[in-house]
């Protein structure tokens, strides 16, 4: 079978961890191994730096997508994740850096152009900043659209609602009467399982139903020979049977009055020759 590239088949990360901690060197925050995947902590500063490096030493060619993610308990409560795929090497790792509010991210479209789309997305549903994308625009939401829909705080229902009024003949937006304030969340994967009481599973450990009750002798039940003689007698006090003595009473009385038949004339053996067909003439 002929070989059209010389990526590996299967994808080998043993050694991959200490070599790219020793290329991103200062920019490096921390590095760990999950799922058999790599993720990479920059600095935030050096984040454009540090890209560079894996696209340019490490043959990490391409940027498959950027994504946000919100901690509201933290005090830079964003994280942007860049993942990055190489196709030499057939090869995935991620690499996030922190950040708030009000710090913007160096922009990476000066390394990728499809970035600049990718940033917009983030900051359209997180609301990070992009320092140095000059096309920082929403993209998902919806003109004149207020906060960013992905952060943990954003009400379920939004903050307005859009409809069609048929008295103004025109969409209009009106404010959110029951808005949701805040969103509590754990951010603990359910896979690997909660240190609380999820809703309903209280129930396991409750105790199990008491043994039903059950009689080890007749004399609990009310059962025997006298019982059973006893109520013989009461179901057959008022039977007809027992008024007459146990004896068969006799055949009731006919109710037709209707005269009685006359007796058929013949026998029945004559009438064989009516159920016989007809024989035909012979010509």
């Amino acid at each position: 079978m002929a070989v059209l590239h010389s990526a590996p088949r299967f994808t080998q990360i043993d050694g991959l961890k200490a070599t790219l901690t020793q290329a991103l060197g200062d920019h490096l925050v921390e590095a760990d191994e999950e799922y058999g995947e790599l993720l990479f902590t920059v600095k935030r500063d050096s984040i454009e730096d540090a890209l560079r490096i894996l696209r340019d030493d490490h043959a990490y060619q391409q940027l498959m997508e950027i994504a946000g993610v919100d901690y509201p308990s933290r005090a830079e409560r964003f994280e942007v994740v860049y993942m990055l795929l190489s196709l030499t090497s057939n090869n995935r790792i991620m690499v996030k850096c922190s950040a708030s509010e009000d710090t913007p991210v160096p922009t990476v479209t000066t390394l990728w152009p499809n970035a600049g789309w990718l940033e917009r997305e983030v900051f359209d549903m997180y609301g990070v900043l992009f320092s140095g994308n000059t096309d920082l625009r929403r993209i998902l939401t919806d003109y004149g659209f207020e906060g960013h829909p992905f952060r943990k705080d954003f009400p379920l229902t939004g903050y307005h609602e859009l409809r069609y009024s048929e008295d103004e003949k025109r969409v209009v937006y009106e404010p959110v009467e029951l808005a949701q304030d805040l969103r509590q969340f754990d951010f603990m994967s359910p896979w690997e399982g909660a240190d609380y009481v999820l809703p309903g599973d209280e129930k396991a450990d409750t105790p199990p139903v008491d043994d039903p009750k059950t009689t080890e002798s007749p004399k609990q039940t009310g059962a025997g020979a006298k019982a059973d003689a006893k109520a013989a007698e009461k179901v057959s006090a008022d039977a007809p049977a027992e008024k007459d003595g146990g004896k068969n009473p006799p055949a009731p009385e006919p109710t037709e009055d209707e005269p009685a038949r006359s007796e058929r004339k013949g026998k029945t053996t004559d009438t064989a020759e009516a159920t016989e067909p007809k024989k035909k003439d012979k010509k």
